[in-house]
């Protein structure tokens, strides 16, 4: 074995200081963190609440958190699989999906609040559709990033993208504008929206709301079904099966997202009011698989008491058969 000069002297040993564990796995950012979580020193355990998104490979999840010395308090959640409920069961990981998902955490955090009659948003009536636009009032020297303000002010929390990458027309800022419309008030700008040019340093607000309905996702679609006409593959359905077995055409994507929408809206609260938690608690056994409820020791002996009187009867039966 070779010998292997320590590069480090004595003292950066003596003083290393080992990461926070979350730092060591990749999977939290403290530099964000810390000032994402920093309250104001004059006003005593006023919380700052953030939108927190997070994606996985199936589905999207939004979670509106606050910081506290015991850890951190969840005051509303939406994931993309709840969608089903409104009508969207496939496509749970797009750009339209993570603006649903963002709408419903955000109508759910203001019901929550006794806000959403107060704050309705942006595509609550039919002549108020959904843009692109970004809605803001000033009031004095502080921008309220609402479509109207009301005696009490409007919620405000602070997007928390995690360790994703801030590109133009990211999913994340998806899940942000559906939280805007929905009524929350979260600081942005224009520049990281689908639409956004960065040279001429000019936004296309349609642009980002064809994005919303899935205008891309449509584009896309009938370039499959075109290509697999003249080439005789069948790309489109291994790309889009899911889409054709709900018999979802690229037609249908902008009236299926309205809907969606809409449904959203009038009914945005969970579909249990107690936890999974609370509801295995109160399971008579586990419906997981399925197994019998615990027998008392009274019912376990009544049982080998009847095992017993069913041996002896047997054996009686066959004395009685050999005399």
């Amino acid at each position: 074995m070779t010998f292997v000069k320590v590069q480090q002297p004595k003292a950066y040993f003596k003083r290393f200081q080992t990461k926070p564990r979350r730092r060591r796995e990749g999977k939290t950012d403290y530099y964000q963190r810390a000032r994402l979580i920093r309250q104001a020193k004059d006003k005593y355990n006023t919380p700052k609440y953030r939108l927190c998104v997070r994606f996985t490979n199936t589905r999207v999840i939004c979670q509106i958190i606050y910081a506290t010395l015991q850890g951190d308090k969840i005051l509303a959640a939406a994931d993309s699989k709840e969608l089903g409920r409104y009508g969207l069961t496939v496509g749970l990981k797009n750009y339209p999906a993570a603006y649903c998902t963002g709408l419903l955490v955000g109508r759910r955090a203001l019901q929550t609040l006794g806000l959403d009659e107060t704050y309705t948003g942006v595509g609550n009536e039919e002549e108020d559709e959904v843009t692109g636009e970004i809605e803001k009032v000033e009031l004095g020297k502080r921008t309220y990033f609402v479509d109207e303000l009301d005696e009490k002010r409007p919620f405000r929390c602070y997007l928390d993208i995690g360790l994703k990458r801030t590109t133009v027309g990211a999913k994340v800022f998806g899940a942000l504008k559906g939280a805007v419309d929905a009524g929350l008030d979260i600081p942005h700008n224009e520049k990281k929206f689908m639409g956004y040019d960065k040279d001429e340093k000019k936004y296309d607000a349609d642009v980002h709301r064809d994005t919303i309905f899935g205008e891309s996702v449509k584009a896309y679609m009938e370039q499959l079904i075109e290509d697999d006409q003249e080439s005789g593959t069948k790309r489109f359905q291994e790309h889009f099966g899911m889409y054709e077995k709900a018999g979802v055409g690229p037609d249908d994507l902008e009236d299926l997202y309205k809907e969606v929408h809409a449904a959203i809206r009038k009914d945005p609260a969970r579909k249990h009011k107690e936890s999974a938690k609370e509801r295995a608690a109160a399971r008579s056994h586990d419906k997981k698989y399925k197994h019998p409820t615990r027998k008392t020791k009274e019912e376990r002996d009544q049982s080998v008491k009847e095992k017993l009187a069913l041996i002896a009867a047997k054996r009686a039966e066959e004395d009685s058969d050999d005399e």
